[in-house]
């Protein structure tokens, strides 16, 4: 007989024209899930983390009638703006918290939202018997923010789909980001950073929503960079395929999913040294580097990493030649889907269905 899980999801998780890395891992999660357990989704409408009275209600009522000693996998969007509603359940069912990033962590918020969301994810991931975080990098923040209880946080690592291998240009000019065009994904730095190299010959596309960050987004447009909005299925397909150097010059990201879709196809990265990304982009067998990684929020740094991408063939080919044995050391969904279900499966041979944590 299966187990049962109820997974608490963002009301918009696939809609295909808002779509994000945390939406792409919950549906590949509780795809993979229904393997071996029975998966109930709880798809919850709301402008998380901050929802309306209503929608905390919709929220509370759902949880408040499933079983006594539910398992319940919530997505941390939803569920770590509102301890109020998970404490007083933490006791009858089994809360497991699924953190994409830290609230307080999300870039342009001011001091004080940031401190009053901390406030409240502390709450909530004190309540949950188990946390989940996408890297090491984000488990060890959760765990030393919060001052979360050793083994209360779990990894599970996004996977990524095989892909065809993108064939190189001689010059490597064609640039990719793909990202949201929000302040924490760092398009800025990317825009000052390329208007150094205006003396060289380059194409550069950014992919990804422009609509939620309007006052960011929109001084940024209008020059050599390409904003060309939201890709998906085969239209970005072809964006990765035609491109030769991915570029992620984020703030913050806890994984960095963007990094091995574009090491499945072969195409080398220049990330940010910032929390997961040195996980995602990993080495090659012979550790050497499939990329490279800079420090984030500095356009000179990163002006200087593009110029020897552009202008250096040798170190083209030492890149893309690591890209390529980085890309057999991948893992698949199936590998997140079983670290995922370990952490259930465990709550679910030890609970006693006191609340005991």
């Amino acid at each position: 007989m299966s187990r049962t899980v109820h997974v608490v999801l963002p009301g918009g998780v696939d809609d295909p024209a808002a779509p994000s890395g945390g939406n792409r891992y919950d549906r590949q999660v509780c795809d993979g899930l229904r393997r071996g357990w029975q998966v109930h989704e709880i798809a919850v409408p709301g402008s998380w983390p901050r929802p309306s009275a209503d929608q905390r209600q919709a929220l509370g009522a759902a949880l408040t009638g499933l079983p006594p000693n539910s398992t319940v996998l919530l997505d941390g969007l939803v569920a770590c703006g509102v301890p109020e509603i998970l404490e007083p359940l933490a006791a009858r069912l089994r809360l497991v918290v699924l953190v994409h990033l830290a609230l307080g962590d999300e870039t342009g918020r001011t001091p004080s939202e940031a401190v009053e969301l901390r406030a409240l994810e502390r709450r909530t991931l004190h309540a949950a018997r188990a946390v989940l975080a996408t890297s090491d990098g984000a488990a060890r923040r959760l765990t030393e923010l919060h001052d979360l209880p050793a083994g209360r946080v779990h990894v599970a690592a996004p996977g990524v789909e095989p892909a065809p291998l993108a064939e190189p240009s001689p010059d490597g000019a064609r640039l990719l980001c793909v990202a949201a065009v929000i302040p924490r994904k760092g398009q800025d730095v990317l825009v000052q950073a390329l208007s150094r190299c205006d003396d060289l010959a380059w194409t550069c596309v950014c992919a990804g929503a422009l609509d939620r960050a309007p006052a960011f987004t929109d001084p940024l447009r209008g020059g050599r960079v390409q904003f060309v909005g939201t890709r998906t299925g085969a239209a970005l397909n072809a964006t990765y395929a035609a491109a030769d150097l991915l570029v992620l010059p984020s703030r913050a990201e806890t994984y960095g999913m963007v990094v091995t879709e574009a090491l499945a196809r072969g195409v080398p990265v220049l990330g940010t040294a910032v929390d997961g990304v040195p996980e995602a982009l990993g080495a090659a067998p012979d550790g050497t580097r499939p990329g490279a990684l800079i420090t984030p929020d500095d356009p000179d740094e990163l002006a200087d990493a593009l110029r020897a991408w552009l202008t250096d063939a040798d170190l083209r080919d030492r890149w893309r030649s690591a890209a390529r044995a980085r890309r057999d050391t991948l893992r698949g969904w199936d590998f997140t889907t079983g670290r995922v279900s370990d952490v259930l499966a465990a709550l679910d041979r030890t609970a006693t269905g006191k609340g005991t944590r």
